[in-house]
């Protein structure tokens, strides 16, 4: 999918139990950790309902797989291509004004969606050229999505693990509610919902105090930022190597299967059906976001690479022609394995990776997890034109599994502990 902070992030990481013991500042629901939990939420439900909306809103239109994959690449597209510079932006800027601009922007998209879909797409590049500033707006908003985490919340990986929940119950609500709505030939109330979501996705932003900003020297390039970040996130083989090894999943498995499950689903099942199995997803993350709040691995990387061999159940389910409620099942297994290792891994960032240099190195965290997923979203529809929808998913079924192998055969990502004191950045003098 991606900053005020004390002057050095670093020390208020390390210190902030003690901080906790002496103010009775609570671990995780302080009262920034509110807003900041409400706004996500908002921005994750509009997120959830979003892919479903249009997927399906699009095959219900009559119009084609290829259509509905090529809208799922603009989308993420753009997100992988800037988010790098959101990174940046938001050392220059501060993280928290970068969101609310985004929020802000996409409520203006949205709203523009909404239009669309309710007097009818007249021309399919207005479509994508409103999905293009969606996903644009999100690689802005992304980057300060994590750093924010332990500005607001002593207990980090519990707050991740808490925010994990939430957007598994968006993922639940969201995409139940958009399969509904288009099953009824509401897509556009779909966009209102979200253009609302975003306004109060702002207004819990602007509500936050924080502190100082941890930033990059003054006087610092676009380009000698960028050079630092990437510095940063070479020095981590277990952070490099994981991305090195999503990229390949995220083309051929799970870049594919949302619009190739939706062709399989939709045209036998439903809108409807196909909401619900991504709301059975969202109910199998909550559970693992739940189990990740109180479950601290020593491992961390490990056991959410374990959890990870449930994401073949679904594609493979798909192959075999289960019947819904069997493939319900097998997303809600799905849905606790993302959910371990999304906590697993968000911990391991934010706790691994000095403050000064996080959003940047989130940044590139995600542009490398995320930037092949267009491809193979854009290229399902002509993939399944070529091999059949059986061999495409059966691909994705084997690179999932041998996505965990990886995870678990790296020895860096393996062995990689929990953070026992303050991340350090390197001397980039």
């Amino acid at each position: 999918m991606m900053n005020e902070a004390p002057s050095s992030l670093a020390e208020h990481v390390a210190h902030a139990p003690l901080a906790a013991a002496v103010t009775a500042r609570p671990a995780i629901w302080s009262r920034d950790f509110r807003f900041y939990f409400t706004a996500r939420s908002a921005g994750l439900l509009s997120w959830a309902m979003l892919p479903v909306a249009v997927s399906a809103g699009l095959l219900s239109g009559g119009y084609g797989l290829d259509v509905a994959g090529y809208a799922m690449a603009f989308l993420v597209g753009p997100f992988a291509g800037l988010v790098l510079f959101g990174g940046v932006l938001a050392d220059r800027f501060t993280a928290r004004r970068m969101m609310i601009g985004a929020d802000l922007t996409n409520l203006c998209t949205h709203t523009l969606l909404a239009l669309l879909f309710l007097h009818g797409i007249a021309h399919l590049w207005q479509l994508y050229a409103l999905l293009v500033v969606a996903g644009s707006a999100n690689a802005m908003f992304q980057p300060g999505a994590a750093s924010i985490v332990p500005l607001v919340a002593a207990d980090v990986q519990g707050a991740n693990g808490v925010l994990r929940t939430s957007e598994a119950l968006t993922g639940l609500v969201g995409p139940a509610l958009a399969g509904a709505l288009v099953g009824l030939g509401a897509t556009g109330l779909v966009m209102v919902i979200s253009a609302a979501a975003y306004g109060t996705s702002a207004t819990c932003l602007f509500a936050l105090r924080l502190g100082t900003v941890p930033a990059p020297p003054a006087g610092t390039g676009l380009w000698r930022s960028l050079a630092v970040g990437w510095r940063e996130f070479r020095a981590r083989s277990w952070l490099w190597g994981v991305i090195v090894i999503w990229m390949f999943f995220a083309v051929l498995s799970w870049g594919p299967q949302l619009s190739v499950a939706a062709a399989v689903i939709v045209p036998e099942h439903g809108a409807t059906a196909f909401g619900l199995l991504n709301c059975a997803l969202g109910a199998g993350t909550v559970a693992g976001g739940v189990l990740a709040i109180r479950y601290k691995p020593a491992r961390p990387l490990a056991a959410g690479a374990v959890a990870m061999f449930a994401y073949p159940l679904y594609p493979l389910g798909l192959v075999l022609s289960w019947p819904v409620w069997l493939l319900a099942a097998a997303q809600v297994a799905v849905g606790a394995g993302i959910g371990v290792w999304g906590v697993m891994w968000a911990t391991s960032v934010q706790t691994q990776v000095p403050g000064e240099v996080l959003n940047r190195v989130h940044a590139y965290e995600v542009a490398g997890s995320v930037g092949l997923y267009p491809v193979g979203s854009a290229l399902a529809g002509p993939a399944v034109g070529a091999f059949g929808t059986d061999r495409v998913l059966l691909v994705g079924v084997a690179v999932a599994f041998l996505t965990a192998v990886a995870l678990l055969a790296a020895r860096p990502i393996r062995s990689l502990g929990r953070a026992q004191g303050p991340a350090i950045a390197l001397d980039h003098g």
